[in-house]
């Protein structure tokens, strides 16, 4: 082989491997990237992070309105039990109750209180605006908080001004200010003839709040310029302003102050500016604090259906405290546990429609006390209503101990078409007894002719009887018996797995009452079933033959 031969050859495989080169470094290199594409597990530090940085997004509304919307008016307690809430429904309730307890007309639809701050907001922003929003200035923290001033006097141009003997006379030039005037605000300084002076030193349209009078004089820094009376009779030297300890600059010499002037007034006036106003309405103000306490009073609540007509509805609402979170007050050989009860319903346009009120008492004789104190205090109200949706507040004091609680639910009070076949609220009772004639319709936990004390929280023992009751109404009559015809079937059914362990069937002729309304009213033996320990459904299903109509109605029970 010549060498021009071998040259060639060397070249060819040259040019053969060279090109391997690159596409195995190419290859490697998607590897690589391949893998970096492969999620690796967070860390603690990052889930923590992660979960951070969700709970301020989600908190961004509500942060907004705490450091924006009410950030002058809502009081150190309430962004302490702001701060505290965990779900967005808390958050909700606790500012449809800030609004609630100071609003002045809670009876009517429109807040009047809410209306006015929102229009003050923007109306700050409309006219204090100077680079940041009017809302977050001086004059638009004093305008929100406490509304448009009595008397305004307004210098927007600064220039010469004949300064009133309390800052020594005489005259100076000022930059541009504003004075207010308010006649009368609540704990604010004196409260009476509250003036409060805003100065633009910089010329921007910024004015800024100031406790020194003389802050506005744009020849302070001047020398033998801008004198006061007292300088200008050689009785003062414009030096000895810079050496005052009183928090001014003023020219008065030792001429005494007036009280205004004082600088403790003028210091206490300053801070209590800043102070968000307090509630003037106490009624409300109680039901809102005890929703932010902490030492709250345990309580259990219900609410029942019973219709009296079309177009009424009487409504059984029953609590229930344990007697171990209440306090006891010895007197000799008994002691007392007392609840004081303030409910109040109202429409869902906040329109009040009842208001009770109420004591309950719990007498235990003192050597029983520890044994006493176990069981359970349970009070009921029957309150009627007009179909609709309504929201009720309970506020539960234990009188004693001092613990409250404010609980809160709605209540959708059912409507009754006189056409269709209908049930009253199914109850679960440990009580379920007749009562004597000249008891019927009347006291706690009487429906009708029967005492029927619900089991709040319907957990029940076997070796216990669990009181069914419910309310059948508009069963069509036969034209010529004049009886309804129709079945209840009856149902008891484990939860967990739909396993039936009670069934049976009831014609309505052998139930009580009349076709237009009838009483299930049962007493049921649960040592019989032998039921395990656990949940339970009971079903209820009501057949109208002649209407050919039927409803179901439903209600859990456990066994322990």
């Amino acid at each position: 082989m010549t060498s021009k031969e071998l040259v060639s050859v060397f070249l060819t495989g040259t040019l053969m491997i060279c090109p391997t080169m690159p596409l195995a470094a190419q290859k490697k290199k998607q590897d690589s990237a391949a893998r970096e594409t492969v999620a690796k597990p967070q860390t603690e530090k990052e889930k923590r992070k992660a979960e951070e940085k969700l709970k301020k997004e989600l908190m961004t509304p509500y942060r907004k309105w705490l450091n924006e919307d009410v950030i002058y008016i809502i009081t150190d307690e309430e962004k302490k039990a702001f701060s505290r809430l965990a779900t967005d429904e808390e958050r909700e309730q606790f500012i449809e109750q800030f609004w609630l307890r100071r609003d002045p007309t809670p009876d009517s639809q429109e807040n009047e209180y809410k209306e006015e701050h929102y229009r003050r907001i923007a109306y700050a922003n409309e006219r204090y605006a100077s680079g940041i929003p009017g809302w977050k200035t001086d004059r638009g923290q004093i305008y929100i908080t406490f509304g448009p001033p009595d008397e305004i006097e307004s210098h927007p141009s600064g220039g010469t001004y004949e300064r009133p003997y309390e800052e020594g006379g005489g005259t100076t030039s000022t930059y541009p200010f504003e004075k207010w005037r308010y006649r009368y605000l609540a704990n604010v300084g004196s409260g009476t003839d509250i003036n409060i002076e805003f100065v633009d030193k910089t010329m921007t349209g910024e004015y800024r709040m100031t406790m020194d009078p003389s802050e506005k004089d744009a020849l302070l820094m001047v020398p033998g310029a801008g004198l006061t009376m007292m300088e200008q009779m050689g009785m003062s030297s414009k030096n000895d302003r810079f050496n005052r300890t009183d928090g001014t600059r003023l020219g008065t010499g030792n001429t005494p102050q007036s009280a205004r002037m004082n600088q403790f007034e003028r210091l206490q006036q300053f801070a209590d500016l800043q102070k968000a106003p307090k509630v003037k309405f106490t009624d409300l103000e109680a039901q809102v604090n005890s929703r932010i306490m902490f030492n709250l009073l345990p309580m259990q609540a219900r609410a029942d259906f019973f219709p009296t007509t079309s177009t009424t509805v009487m409504t059984n609402i029953t609590l229930q405290f344990n007697r171990k979170d209440l306090q006891f007050k010895q007197n000799g050989p008994v002691s007392q546990g007392v609840v004081n009860i303030y409910a109040r319903i109202t429409s869902m346009a906040r329109r009040v429609v009842n208001v009770f009120e109420d004591v309950v008492t719990v007498d235990i004789a003192t050597d029983m006390l520890q044994e006493g104190s176990k069981g359970s205090s349970i009070y009921q109200k029957s309150v009627p209503l007009a179909p609709g949706k309504y929201r009720l507040n309970v506020v539960a004091k234990d009188v004693v101990g001092g613990n409250m609680n404010n609980y809160e639910m709605s209540l959708d009070v059912p409507r009754m078409d006189d056409d269709k076949l209908f049930a009253s609220s199914l109850i679960l009772a440990d009580v379920l007894e007749k009562v004597p004639t000249r008891s019927i319709g009347t006291g706690q936990f009487v429906i009708g002719s029967s005492k029927v004390r619900p089991r709040m929280g319907d957990n029940f023992k076997n070796s216990e009887k669990m009181g069914i009751y419910v309310k059948l109404y508009n069963f069509q009559p036969d034209e010529k018996t004049n009886k309804p015809s129709g079945t209840v079937e009856y149902e008891i059914v484990k939860t967990s797995d739909n396993s039936k362990v009670l069934e049976f069937t009831e014609d309505v002729t052998q139930i009580e009452g009349s076709a237009s309304q009838m009483t299930i009213e049962k007493m049921l033996p649960l040592g019989n079933l032998n039921l395990a320990p656990g949940q339970y459904t009971i079903r209820l299903k009501v057949t109208d033959k002649l209407k050919n109509q039927s409803l179901t109605q439903s209600a859990q029970f456990s066994i322990t």
